[in-house]
């Protein structure tokens, strides 16, 4: 989805800073600068050192919401007990953003729920300071990971819902960054 969303933000004309993890997509447009990273802290600092020299950001890396607190270095053997991981908080990047966010940035957050969608998308919306939300539900077939399809509903920071139906992620793109415009241009 991201990259769908960089490259119609860099089909508009936008420089595009695309802040991307381990995956095999490539970019098309020159208007994209790639910044690719492989942990969510090295995408929590590229995030807070591009962020306040552009006009916006749109949030919708799926980082993980826990981290393990030891890192092992080798491989850890199989062994004839359980195994326990202690895991941390990761640092969420959005949240930061949202902190560091002036008025004339707009901040764009994702939000896929399974249960109580729109009231915990709302939730996010507003702790993390954002302009609007962009809302994914398990329950839908053929949204999400791993399909080029996605079906999303939009909430504002004005609480003004816009649900779209299932489309291509190029077409998704399209619906976002039109929000995007609409919110700048309030």
């Amino acid at each position: 989805m991201g990259f769908a969303i960089a490259e119609e933000l860099a089909s508009r004309g936008a420089k595009v800073h695309l802040i991307a993890g381990p995956v095999l997509l490539r970019t098309i447009s020159k208007n994209i600068q790639r910044i690719d990273i492989i942990s969510a802290d090295e995408m929590n600092e590229q995030c807070s050192l591009v962020f306040p020299s552009v006009d916006g950001a749109v949030m919708c890396a799926a980082v993980a919401d826990y981290t393990p607190v030891d890192k092992a270095d080798h491989k850890l053997k199989r062994g004839d007990g359980n195994f326990t991981i202690e895991l941390k908080p990761t640092s969420d990047i959005a949240a930061g953003l949202g902190k560091m966010k002036t008025e004339k940035q707009i901040l764009v957050g994702f939000a896929l729920e399974t249960d109580n969608e729109v009231q915990h998308a709302l939730a996010k919306l507003k702790k993390k300071n954002l302009d609007f939300i962009v809302l994914n539900s398990l329950k839908d077939p053929g949204a999400g990971f791993q399909t080029d399809t996605n079906k999303i509903t939009i909430i504002d920071k004005h609480n003004n819902l816009f649900k779209f139906e299932l489309k291509t992620k190029e077409q998704v793109a399209v619906d976002i960054v039109d929000r995007m415009i609409a919110e700048m241009e309030l």
